[in-house]
């Protein structure tokens, strides 16, 4: 039962992985992109160029890594975007969100493009909301060609990825609604 249970929510999580950019001509603030898989840093310089932002936060940043190693990397000449970069060193989705909205916070941005692969976009989206409820957040995924998005349960890599990142989706959302619940049991004057 509790296998059978799980296979839907997987269906359903791959259900809420996005086929498309919902709105690729909204203009946000910032740009942030969330490193880890191929194509993410490339898509981030290319919108920044495109002006769908006047900033570029790259989140996830290998410790040690500067701007222009990051535009060298990409083939972009550093002089063009370079002052319009910050990167940070988080190492995971958890501290994505918490450095960004501290970034954000700071520099008085109110509204970000998140670019990261559709399948890591359900569970960026439920830490970023959470860690920046005040801020708006425009979901732009990318697309790696090693994931396959239609009949994905025939792939057993694509259905590897899916069944992990689901695992993590329910224990992000699992963390989020308890400490919830501790916050609002300890604001009541109970002991927690």
């Amino acid at each position: 039962m509790l296998f059978a249970t799980w296979c839907a929510g997987l269906f359903v999580f791959a259900g809420t992985v996005p086929l498309t950019v919902a709105d690729p001509e909204k203009r946000t603030d910032v740009i942030v992109v969330l490193t880890g898989g191929s194509g993410r840093l490339r898509a981030g310089l290319d919108l920044l160029l495109e002006g769908d932002a006047a900033y570029l936060f790259v989140s996830g940043v290998y410790r040690g890594i500067e701007v222009d190693q990051l535009l060298a990397i990409n083939k972009q000449r550093p002089g063009e975007v370079e002052n319009r970069i910050s990167i940070g060193n988080a190492v995971d989705t958890i501290e994505n969100a918490a450095e960004t909205a501290a970034w954000m916070h700071a520099q008085g941005y109110h509204s970000l493009r998140l670019v990261t692969a559709a399948y890591h976009m359900p569970r960026s989206m439920l830490e970023f909301q959470n860690a920046m409820p005040d801020i708006h957040i425009e979901p732009n995924p990318i697309f790696p060609d090693h994931v396959k998005r239609e009949n994905w349960w025939a792939w057993p890599g694509t259905t590897a990825l899916l069944a992990s990142e689901f695992n993590k989706f329910v224990l992000a959302w699992l963390r989020l609604k308890l400490g919830m619940l501790i916050a609002a049991y300890t604001a009541n004057g109970e002991p927690a």
